[in-house]
């Protein structure tokens, strides 16, 4: 293992098992499915090595090294060629980066366009308090049920609309929760957030918050220091509503493919009061 911005954890290059990934890879493939001719002699099904060389663009000699697992690591741009020669799903192509000791790509930036999917069910939970948010704790909308129940306690807008920014920097956020459910969001929040620290190879987006949060809260920075990794969700959470008294929610987390965005679903506990 080694250490990258802000101490995100990458894992060591796996040669053994890389080589034989792509040696099964390749294996899967007909020259037909890539454009090339079948050729004559061919004995065994398959791309050959040097097939899969110049579709990627690298020399012949560099591929054997790499399917002999005595190569250097590849780069993210020969990882990139090498899932296009092979026709790798989004999923292997991220296998591929793993095994090569590098993060993965997301399949598309994390952003404030809210995936059609996750629109969609936005759109028809309107019965149920319901949020989407980015991976870094972005709020990118919310249905009417969780802006009434949320705002009055929670309200997270402008420039900083970040739960996580503004559960550490604004203490009003804090003032429905019990002391130990503080305690609790806290670690949960930094676990969180060091996870898409991660996933996002410690981009320009997540490092700036992480950067900024460090310098504000020292509750942040110290919790940071303790390297909790988790993705919470599923859990509960109890609020106290300065109209409707004590509330309790089960709270189900949806994620898109690339886990950049999140749809939270509250739902009340059966027996619990509702929200109304």
């Amino acid at each position: 293992m080694r250490s990258g911005v802000f101490g995100v954890v990458m894992n060591d290059m796996n040669r053994v098992d890389l080589a034989d990934f792509l040696r099964r890879s390749r294996g899967r493939l007909r020259p037909s499915d890539v454009g090339l001719p079948e050729g004559p002699r061919r004995r065994t099904p398959g791309l050959r090595r040097e097939e899969v060389a110049q579709l990627s663009g690298m020399s012949s000699d560099y591929y054997m090294r790499i399917e002999q697992a005595r190569s250097p690591q590849p780069s993210t741009q020969m990882l990139a060629a090498l899932a296009r020669a092979l026709r790798l799903s989004d999923d292997e192509r991220d296998h591929l980066y793993l095994l090569s000791g590098h993060h993965p790509p997301l399949a598309r930036p994390a952003g404030e366009k809210i995936a059609p999917g996750m629109r969609h069910l936005l759109e028809q939970l309107r019965d149920t308090p319901v949020q989407v948010v980015n991976d870094l704790g972005y709020l990118l909308a919310q249905n009417a049920k969780a802006k009434a129940l949320f705002d009055p306690v929670c309200r997270v807008d402008g420039e900083d609309a970040n739960v996580v920014w503004a559960w550490f920097t604004d203490p009003r956020i804090r003032e429905p929760y019990t002391a130990e459910e503080w305690k609790r969001c806290s670690h949960h929040q930094v676990a969180d957030l060091r996870a898409a620290v991660a996933r996002r190879g410690g981009d320009a987006a997540s490092t700036h918050l992480v950067r900024r949060l460090r310098a504000r809260s020292d509750e942040f920075a110290a919790l940071w220091e303790l390297h909790e990794v988790g993705l919470y969700r599923n859990y509960r959470i109890r609020m106290r509503h300065p109209t409707t008294g004590t509330l309790e929610f089960d709270v189900e987390t949806l994620l898109t493919p690339a886990s950049d965005q999140r749809l939270r679903i509250f739902t009340t506990p059966q027996g619990a009061p509702d929200a109304g």
